[in-house]
């Protein structure tokens, strides 16, 4: 049975793959409190276990296309936020990023010419330290051009990946480790309590909420309105008014036998039916206690719409949502949620938007047309892609990685296919801030092609490893798991010494950019967990494009540097 099983999956690759992929999400959805192996390292483990059981081929082209089709996602979907962040969005959270990106290569290099480790290892080692597994595709990129034998090569090959699960371990529970507890303590701070300040800042309140909160849900009611009301008497803009710091807004006005809409200047009468929006507690406070609400179908009956609005006004760029909402076109509108990169932010006064912010806006149809005209253009679902961008992009891409080389130390140095396509994703989801209809390319796409591709790509990389993990491990021995211990404390040590003595930055926001510079989500996820809080992406979301692509970068750096 034994033998019949390491038969069939050499003759059917292609289904082993399958079988690693599965297998390495399995794993990789196995929990210690923060701590997960990820879909990624997951299939690493599983193909490494593959690939000692059965000699299972595996081919190079398979490999590219999986490897730059994710490198072109993991461009495309990051792309406005990495170009904005070089500009202006959260400065110190992008020199943190730099700052920690550059230390980790430092180390990395350091530590693997004190290991004397060949450049299968470097990379692997790199990789696997500060967990970045797509370093591993540009490290076998740049492997794949050295000048040596193809049994060179493919050893190389295989210790990236052998190198890459020894270190990746402490690489993700490192950083948990030092950004959830040792930070907190060097700094003596309470997470929660500094989340809070943090949020009372920006002008989040929990207890009772305030301008911000107030975009959120809504309710749509009516109310007559007696000879004690309150509002009775007062234009509608006055009406709105009264209970300053929350968004409330007077839809249309029954008054005898015809329904009127509600201008800023119309005056309210007693025995007036009026239409309103407002969080539910702050209807109450308006009306009053004793106000009689009435079903009015036809009062009530007033289209509500949901539209995902992309942020490209460069005029709102730059904007607090506090500014923002003090806008004429937002009268009757409600923001639901913000969303930069594929992390949504707080909804607070004080966040300021960016151009490629996704905005989820709710209101009358009427009012959200007119809003997304002020804000970019609606974002419709579509199923559609564009695949002429998609393959052009790639293609030029890649042309330009092998066209373009520098010299360093006299070591000359080319981008590769790997770096030209995640620079070719880069700008086509840069172009999208300005051309929202350009290259478009669903999000589930995109997320296929980022997950399944490296997730397959590093699977395959652990099938051609497998016959050699155990022997290699042997030869690292436990001088490569140390090794990666100091690659992973080290940037993290470096980064929290500049962004607190050099930049002074908000220990919730310093976290968050810690986090971010060392591209680990879950423990971002650790520290909003234990800080009650989702304030800390606001550090999170400027350093994580930047680290993305820059530690991506070093996987070739590695091995240019140690097979020179």
């Amino acid at each position: 049975m034994v033998t019949w099983l390491q038969q069939f999956l050499v003759r059917y690759p292609e289904l082993a793959l399958f079988l690693v992929i599965a297998a390495g999400y399995w794993i990789g959805s196995f929990r210690i409190g923060a701590f997960s192996l990820g879909p990624v390292t997951g299939a690493l483990f599983a193909g490494l276990a593959v690939g000692d059981f059965a000699h299972v081929p595996v081919s190079g082209m398979t490999k590219s296309f999986l490897f730059l089709l994710f490198l072109f996602g993991v461009g495309y979907s990051v792309g406005p936020q990495f170009v904005l962040a070089m500009k202006r969005d959260g400065l110190k959270p992008v020199l943190m990023a730099i700052v920690v990106s550059l230390t980790g290569l430092a180390a990395a290099i350091v530590v693997a010419r004190v290991l004397r480790l060949d450049a299968g290892f470097a990379a692997g080692l790199m990789s696997g330290a500060l967990t970045q597994s797509a370093a591993m595709g540009t490290a076998t990129d740049a492997v794949n051009g050295l000048a040596v034998s193809e049994a060179q090569r493919a050893l190389f090959v295989s210790h990236i990946a052998v190198a890459d699960a020894v270190c990746y371990i402490f690489g993700y529970a490192g950083v948990i480790t030092f950004c959830t507890i040792v930070v907190p303590a060097l700094l003596k701070i309470d997470l929660k309590t500094e989340a809070l300040k943090l949020e009372q800042t920006l002008g989040i309140t929990r207890a009772k909420p305030g301008l911000a909160s107030a975009w959120r849900k809504f309710e749509m009611r009516a109310y007559r309105l007696d000879v004690d009301a309150a509002i009775a008497g007062l234009t509608v803009a006055a009406a709105e008014a009264r209970v300053p710091g929350h968004r409330v807004f007077i839809h249309r006005i029954r008054r005898g036998e015809r329904v009127l809409e509600a201008e800023p200047g119309t005056m309210l009468a007693a025995g007036d039916v009026i239409a309103l929006s407002a969080p539910r507690q702050i209807i109450v406070e308006l009306i009053g206690p004793r106000g009689e609400e009435v079903e009015d179908q036809e009062l009530l009956d007033i289209p509500v719409v949901s539209a995902d609005v992309f942020l490209i006004n460069a005029k709102l760029a730059g904007s607090s949502l506090q500014r923002v909402s003090e806008q004429d076109w937002t009268r009757g509108l409600y923001l639901r949620s913000v969303n930069r990169g594929g992390e949504t932010l707080p909804i607070a006064a004080g966040v300021v938007l960016e151009r490629g912010d996704l905005l989820r806006i709710v209101g009358p149809e009427t009012v959200v047309q007119n809003a997304a005209k002020s804000i970019g253009v609606i974002v419709a679902p579509s199923t559609s892609i564009d695949f002429v961008v998609l393959g052009l992009a790639i293609f030029f891409g890649g042309l330009v990685g092998v066209l373009v080389s520098f010299s360093v130390g006299g070591v000359t140095i080319s981008l590769s296919t790997s770096v030209g396509t995640l620079l070719a994703g880069l700008l086509v989801g840069y172009l999208r801030t300005r051309l929202p209809y350009f290259g478009r390319i669903p999000d589930g796409a995109i997320s296929l092609m980022t997950s399944l591709g490296l997730a397959a790509f590093v699977g395959l990389t652990g099938i051609h490893a497998g016959p050699v993990f155990l022997s290699a491990i042997r030869e690292s021995g436990i001088g490569l798991l140390l090794g990666g211990m100091i690659v992973t404390l080290l940037p993290q040590i470096a980064g929290f010494c500049f962004g607190h003595f050099v930049l002074r930055m908000n220990p919730i926001l310093l976290l968050g950019a810690l986090t971010g510079a060392q591209t680990v989500t879950a423990a971002m996820a650790a520290i909003q967990e234990r800080s009650g809080s989702s304030v800390v992406v606001l550090g999170y979301t400027p350093a994580y494009p930047v680290s993305n692509i820059l530690l991506t970068t070093w996987g070739s750096v590695m091995v240019v540097v140690f097979a020179g």
